[in-house]
């Protein structure tokens, strides 16, 4: 009888009831939340789905992401993570988005490059409170990349997740902004069809823009040269199967890992600090404030044009892609059902992510990086 009881109280001492904090079930149920806005509403599943099933896995059992030690192997997924510390994840998720991305839209209308850049102001603004204010932008790869070359590796988790968040967020987000500082009238303005833009047009592009940016500066080379390379490989259209290996089975390989290891770092004792709850305030600040520049100056080239932009493409800037350029879209049908604003948007939101990148690389220069 004492063996049937020992046996039965060491299971029960082996089951993660035994160890479960009030703080652990609370990131479950935040785990669970993001699970439900994936799946049910559709906020960008790729990335949040194995973000919080990581998120639960942690929770449940922390060792998932240990140190290795003398005596014992790292967790799973520690090992997934240090390809994020190391900034080789980042960067191959960058080829991949580069290799999906058409920049004929941005090509065609060069003026977009300056909604990109306005829209980088919600990143500069926060600045002044805190370095990794690039969060902002709402690019997680570049978050999770300047987070490491700053050494600030134990703000990972919690700045991954609210960039992720952010971007799986901004069809709430953004709506009310857009809104409250346009009219009817700026909502519905239609905007001429883009010209046709050339296959050489589109192979120089890469190119140029890798040299110009990496020359002025170099440290943007990971970030904006996987990218230009990634869509040299799409539109050059002599290396199919490296365009179709860098959009498909290795992007979506990386996301899993990327998610799952970003996801575990958002144990109960690493995530429910004050800290946490700064970054994500101070992340939500600058993606607000660069949402509203980038409608702004969507107004000034309103007045410029003589009505021939619609503001509201202005808040595609972020780099969101391509789903700020399609709340640019919904917004923008809302006031005018026959209002076609994708491709016009598709412009600043590609240049969202470089103007992203970029502002990384002049962060990473003024700390001498």
């Amino acid at each position: 009888m004492d063996y049937v009881i020992t046996t039965i109280e060491n299971l029960a001492g082996q089951t993660a009831f035994a160890n479960l904090t009030v703080g652990n079930y609370l990131m479950i149920l935040v785990g669970c939340i993001f699970l439900y806005l994936a799946i049910k509403k559709g906020y960008e599943p790729l990335l949040l789905i194995p973000i919080a099933f990581g998120m639960i896995l942690v929770n449940i059992y922390p060792d998932i992401i240990a140190e290795p030690s003398e005596t014992a192997n790292g967790g799973l997924l520690y090992y997934f993570y240090q390809l994020d510390e190391w900034s080789i994840l980042p960067s191959l998720i960058f080829l991949g988005v580069g290799a999906m991305t058409d920049f004929g839209p941005l090509i065609a209308n060069p003026a977009s490059f300056l909604l990109g850049a306005a829209a980088q102001f919600g990143i500069f603004t926060a600045y002044l409170i805190a370095a990794i204010s690039i969060i902002g932008g709402a690019d997680g790869p570049t978050s999770i990349f300047l987070c490491g070359k700053l050494r600030q590796t134990e703000y990972m988790g919690p700045i991954a997740v609210a960039a992720y968040s952010y971007m799986s967020l901004v069809p709430i987000i953004q709506p009310p902004i857009m809104k409250f500082f346009t009219t009817k009238k700026e909502r519905a303005i239609k905007m001429e069809q883009l010209r046709p833009v050339s296959k050489l047009e589109k192979i120089l592009f890469p190119i140029i823009v890798t040299i110009v940016v990496c020359i002025l500066l170099p440290t943007t080379a990971p970030l904006v040269g996987m990218l230009m390379l990634g869509n040299l490989f799409r539109e050059s259209g002599v290396v199919k199967q490296l365009a179709e290996t860098a959009s498909n089975a290795l992007m979506y390989i990386v996301v899993i890992l990327l998610g799952t290891s970003v996801g575990a770092t958002t144990s109960a004792e690493a995530f429910l600090k004050v800290t946490t709850i700064k970054i994500v305030a101070l992340g939500l600040i600058a993606f607000c404030v660069g949402t509203t520049a980038g409608v702004l100056f969507g107004k000034l080239m309103c007045k410029a044009t003589g009505g021939k932009v619609n503001p509201l493409i202005g808040s595609a800037g972020v780099s969101a892609v391509p789903m700020a350029a399609r709340v640019s879209q919904k917004v923008g049908s809302e006031a005018d059902p026959t209002n076609f604003l994708l491709m016009h948007a598709m412009g600043p939101n590609v240049a969202g992510v470089i103007g992203t990148a970029v502002a990384a690389g002049v962060f990473m220069a003024i700390f001498g990086i």
